[in-house]
């Protein structure tokens, strides 16, 4: 006789945990069980503010400073018991993923919290009440930042989404719906569980519910996605994930895009002025390519090198040996390559001295040098390094896809970024910083809480 055992999935609505009746999800494997889902309480009516509208910001940072205090000891267990159901069904290895849990408190220390409120907002004057702004012809007029009404359908690829979500949610002083991902079901639930017991009852607490659904689900989200709810949708993932998004935007309901995005790396002729230059390269170039086992957006797949192929070879062989080292959000061992990526790699071995590949199929890194960029997406620690003459030849393989473009020497960033930024690309960083956005900058081409805002004026 078989059994099975489906994992319980948590639902916060409200602020509160909800034991309402389970329904099935998944299938052998993965099961898992949802609360079944109340529409009605996970829409606030527009005919009265949310609970934290008239929140101060001060008081909203400090519950936020406390919630990222109480993460980091997880007194509660919360965290520990999403990341041992994490663990069971996540495509990251343990070891990433605790490593992950053990960083989120950083998402809520105050001065990155007040960055983000000082750079895109301009102060917590605007949040807090009306700013006065002079006009061209002299007259007044007054401005706000008013808390909106927020549906947020997160990404699972990284547990710090969910963190970054909750935090310009709560800053924001809106109402906030979450969609919680299949690949991570766990993670926002903790947070928002963690808040409550920090301070229960609060009102940025009552201003949030995470719960699943399957997505694309019509009968709920053709209730929900409405105008007279909602402002926004505040979308990540995949194409399919946005195009299914872009059927309910219209009049008074707005999309928010966090797009699919892939990254890359430049390397200067200046790696080769001697070995060590060469093994800081190369340590850099491992350290973007294996951020969270390249599943972020932010991890480089392809590394174009300024110099002749024998110099390329040098630097892949030895980016290639860099792959297989564990780091902060990187295991040593990954999945092993699928059979069918395996095939097109198999052939282009057999393709020398054009394509030369370096390192195995076990997950533990794999990095090809071809003369183009090849036409798959490397994918499971896999880089395709491509010789250029020049690096700014390599700024034509840039894109409006392209999110982050990592540059060695920090000296050549200067004369590249204004061809990259003109290609598409929305990060210029140095080689080995691809991770961690800092807060308080921009993100995907746009200021997150400035576009999450309602703006209103008093003219």
């Amino acid at each position: 006789m078989s059994t099975t055992t489906e994992t319980e999935v948590v639902h916060v609505v409200r602020g509160e945990v909800d034991h309402g009746s389970p329904v099935a999800y998944g299938r052998a494997g993965s099961a898992f069980t949802a609360p079944a889902l109340d529409l009605d309480r996970l829409v606030w009516p527009r005919t009265e503010p949310g609970p934290a509208f008239h929140v101060p910001v001060a008081e909203i940072v400090d519950l936020l400073v406390e919630t990222g205090e109480a993460l980091k000891a997880d007194r509660e267990g919360l965290l520990a018991e999403a990341l041992d159901r994490m663990v069971r069904v996540s495509p990251l290895p343990a070891e990433v993923l605790e490593r992950a849990y053990a960083l989120l408190w950083r998402s809520f220390q105050r001065p990155g919290l007040y960055a983000q409120i000082d750079h895109e907002l301009g102060g917590a004057d605007v949040l807090d009440g009306w700013r006065e702004v002079r006009l061209p012809d002299d007259r007044t007029a007054s401005i706000r930042a008013f808390p909106p009404r927020l549906v947020h359908i997160i990404a699972g690829n990284a547990p710090g989404v969910a963190a970054m979500s909750v935090v310009r949610g709560a800053l924001t002083k809106g109402v906030n719906l979450l969609k919680l991902p299949s690949n991570d079901l766990f993670t926002a639930t903790a947070i928002l569980r963690t808040m409550a017991a920090v301070a229960p009852g609060h009102p940025v607490v009552r201003s949030f519910s995470a719960v699943y659904w399957r997505g694309g689900d019509e009968t709920v989200e053709s209730v929900l996605f409405r105008p007279q709810f909602f402002d926004k949708l505040v979308a990540w993932g995949g194409e399919s994930t946005i195009r299914g998004a872009l059927r309910y935007v219209g009049p008074g309901f707005e999309l928010v895009s966090f797009d699919p995005k892939t990254s890359i790396s430049l390397i200067g002729r200046e790696a080769f002025e001697s070995p060590e230059a060469l093994a800081r390269a190369a340590d850099a170039g491992a350290t973007d390519a294996t951020f969270f086992n390249q599943q972020a957006c932010v991890a480089s797949r392809f590394q174009f090198v300024e110099g002749s192929w024998a110099d390329a070879d040098r630097y892949a062989a030895l980016l290639c040996e860099r792959l297989g080292v564990a780091r902060e959000f990187s295991s040593a061992g990954g999945p092993r390559v699928a059979a069918e990526l395996r095939e097109e790699i198999d052939v282009l071995r057999s393709l020398t001295p054009d394509y030369r590949v370096w390192g195995d199929y076990d997950g533990r890194g794999l990095v090809i040098r071809s003369p183009e960029p090849v036409d798959f997406h490397p994918d499971g620690k896999i880089v395709d390094v491509v010789p250029v003459g020049a690096l700014t030849e390599a700024v034509a393989h840039a894109g409006v896809a392209t999110q982050t473009v990592g540059v060695y020497p920090d000296t050549r960033k200067a004369e590249l970024r204004d061809a990259l930024a003109c290609a598409g690309v929305q990060r210029v960083v140095s080689l080995g910083r691809a991770g961690g956005m800092p807060p308080g900058l921009s993100h995907d081409g746009f200021y997150p809480l400035q576009r999450l805002m309602r703006w209103v004026n008093d003219e």
